[in-house]
């Protein structure tokens, strides 16, 4: 499991049913990550591509990642700097897309309790994920296989993959 840990990440809150359109916008398609990204959320959060930062976190309602299954949707959080995404569920194609990319999802029941602009820390010293809320709040995450934080440790199942054959 991994034993890295996030502090003092900035929360980014969205509703539930975020769709692949919303984070990676069809008009866009035709670039690269690079101007994907700045148009990413800007249907749910205008603010968002401007403001976001490496580390920060993205706190989501159910069903995060539903619609199609363009894997930019989850490229372009990873290439926006964000730590992880939290939500209560996702769409399984986003799932692994995101896994397969890299990205970090943490499954929390509890996700709607965290706050806008709340900074958060995500521990991973147990066998469960775990959020740290600034009140001090723990709350604890479905369990993500060994093999999928590998995949978020090596920046994905590509350069995993390129990683074990040279090891």
């Amino acid at each position: 499991m991994n034993k890295r840990s996030f502090e003092n990440a900035r929360v980014w809150r969205v509703g539930a049913d975020v769709d692949t359109d919303a984070l990676a916008p069809g008009a866009y398609m035709k670039h690269g990550l690079e101007v994907i990204g700045w148009h990413c959320l800007e249907a749910v959060r205008t603010d968002f591509a401007s403001g976001v930062k490496e580390g920060d976190v993205i706190v989501a309602g159910a069903n995060f990642g539903i619609g199609s299954s363009r894997e930019q949707a989850a490229g372009v959080l990873r290439h926006l700097g964000l730590a992880a995404v939290i939500a209560p569920s996702y769409s399984g194609l986003y799932f692994r897309n995101a896994f397969n990319l890299g990205l970090l999802l943490l499954t929390c029941p509890e996700a709607d309790k965290i706050e806008e602009g709340e900074r958060v820390a995500l521990h991973f010293e147990v066998d469960t994920p775990q959020v740290i809320r600034a009140n001090g709040q723990v709350m604890a995450c479905a369990p993500i296989p060994d093999f999928l934080m590998d995949m978020v440790d090596a920046g994905g199942l590509l350069p995993l993959l390129k990683q074990k054959q040279q090891g």
